[in-house]
């Protein structure tokens, strides 16, 4: 063991890499829809395992991962999320020598170096690729962190979550440095048990990398663990860290949709997306409400699809069913975090489109995703929504929107801990204002369906996109427009069984964008 923290030890200091990053291809311009110089829109994801993460499959591999992602899925950036566990195995699947480490330690000692090493062979080049975690915060559910440190790829962000680690698990004392141990005792407490704790992770997280860390919310529902209230304190306490949450989870191959199987309707998924996101006026109307800059993201949770002895599965591979769409200005991990904490970006299930540009505009004023236009009182505000579709997806098939929704919410402040506002998780002004079929929307020479709706600013609110193949009542999957609770999918047979799993989640497409906010100020009486 002491040569092992020796070896850990000399890593730390020496990698120069924890986000291997180049600069990224310039994208065709057609595809990629550019309407701000220098930025481009990039496919991604933070939330995929490898053999470092006990439940993986074996053949789970780093590398695997990555030629997936990259070379078959046309990711532009991976960011791994391992378990923030004890780890068996290192990034090929061997059992490490001596007994399991803790992952930030695998990170350093296997992730991060073969990372390094690949990208020198010229392999994945112009892609971003991070090593992140997932971690079990005290008494919730899973979050995916990534620290990026002072800069990305310094050996601090190696360094930061193994400290980390330490702090905000269970692991053992033993199994760190000892003399990183005496360091960080003098700083900080261990704090793992408690919903406190949880909270001090996570004002540690905005404290010490307020810019250049993350901490996203994964498949909230699944364990019926939250309230709106500690969403709340979550986004409160972290404002910069903690901005989202995957309203679109992973292991959409599981025979319970998204792995989401508890009875309750407020437990399950709806289209594949999480009741939170999927119910207009539901938990995450309550959070854009108060004006809350809170994201949907998606992602594989990927481990394997089907496993090697076929007799389950779980997740897609990364880009081959689920994708962010964000927009990155800068060829780097925290250009891509920066991107991801901008708001402007969409998440696609099944490539129903490849392509979303949503502005609000009022006067000369004109904002994306995740922007907040300011107008007068009575001022018309003019949205523009265009949208463009590949001509077949990973599955083999066309792809078509048969209708896109532009739901709308007033934004009345935050709520006041304490209050009862401050447990209540529902928006009752949040409805859908109107729905555009393809007789609401023309197409242009490149391919894009373009919409324009435009309303008179009165109050301040909110306006967000939902999409889908479906129609508005379609047996089983949708009822006027709205997506109807996914059922388990249960046939004895286990390749019977895949088959239909994947025909289920390629029958039911959607995808949300992120909201832009209308401030309205009111105008001024002049009595002269």
């Amino acid at each position: 063991m002491l040569n092992k923290f020796k070896s850990l030890t000399v890593l730390a200091l020496s990698l120069a890499l924890f986000s291997q990053s180049l600069p990224v291809a310039a994208k065709d311009a057609e595809e990629n829809n550019q309407t701000n110089s220098g930025g481009r829109w990039m496919k991604g994801e933070y939330h995929a395992h490898t053999t470092q993460s006990d439940d993986a499959e074996g053949s789970q591999t780093l590398e695997n991962l990555l030629n997936n992602s990259f070379d078959k899925y046309g990711m532009d950036w991976m960011g791994i999320s391992d378990h923030l566990r004890m780890s068996s195995r290192d990034d090929e699947g061997q059992l490490v020598p001596g007994g399991p480490i803790p992952l930030s330690q695998g990170i350093i000692q296997y992730q991060a170096p073969k990372m390094k090493q690949l990208q020198k062979k010229g392999k994945y080049k112009n892609k971003i690729i991070f090593s992140g975690f997932e971690w079990d915060m005290p008494t919730y559910e899973h979050v995916g962190i990534g620290i990026l440190g002072d800069q990305a790829g310094s050996s601090r962000s190696l360094k930061a979550g193994n400290q980390f680690e330490y702090l905000f698990t269970n692991q053992d004392e033993k199994m760190f440095n000892s003399t990183d141990v005496a360091i960080w005792k003098a700083q900080d407490q261990r704090a793992n048990k408690t919903p406190q704790d949880a909270r001090t992770a996570l004002a540690w997280l905005e404290k010490n990398y307020k810019n250049t860390s993350y901490a996203i919310l994964n498949h909230p529902s699944r364990k019926k663990v939250y309230t709106i209230s500690d969403f709340r304190d979550f986004n409160n306490i972290a404002p910069d860290v903690l901005f989202g949450f995957e309203g679109m989870p992973g292991n959409q191959m599981e025979p319970d949709r998204g792995g989401l199987n508890l009875t309750t309707p407020e437990n399950r998924t709806y289209g594949g997306s999480d009741y939170m996101l999927a119910k207009v006026g539901g938990a995450w109307d309550a959070l854009l409400g108060e004006g809350r800059q809170f994201w949907n993201f998606s992602n594989s949770d990927s481990h394997f699809e089907i496993s090697e002895n076929r007799l389950y599965s779980s997740g897609y591979w990364p880009g081959e069913y689920s994708k962010n769409y964000t927009w990155v200005d800068g060829s780097t991990m925290q250009s891509v975090l920066d991107g991801m904490r901008s708001g402007k970006s969409f998440s696609v299930f099944g490539d129903l489109i490849n392509a979303l540009d949503f502005q609000a505009k009022g006067g000369s004023s004109k904002v994306d995703m995740g922007g907040d236009l300011k107008v007068k009182e009575g001022q018309m505000v003019k949205i523009t929504i265009r949208f463009k579709n590949p001509k077949k997806n990973n599955n083999g098939d066309s792809v078509k929107v048969d209708h896109v929704d532009l739901i709308s919410g007033d934004v009345t402040g935050k709520a006041v801990p304490g209050t009862p506002a401050y447990s209540k998780d529902t928006n009752d002004t949040t409805k859908v204002v109107k729905r555009f079929t393809s007789k609401d929307w023309k197409t242009d020479g490149n391919g894009y369906h373009i919409i324009t709706y435009k309303v008179k600013a009165s109050k301040d609110q909110y306006f967000r996109l939902r999409g889908t193949n479906l129609g508005e009542n379609v047996s089983g999957e949708t009822s006027n427009g709205e997506p109807l609770i996914d059922s388990k999918t249960d046939i004895e047979d286990n390749e019977s069984r895949f088959a239909e799993i994947n025909n289920r989640n390629y029958k039911d497409l959607w995808f949300y964008s992120n909201p832009i906010f209308v401030s309205v100020e009111e105008r001024t009486h002049d009595n002269h």
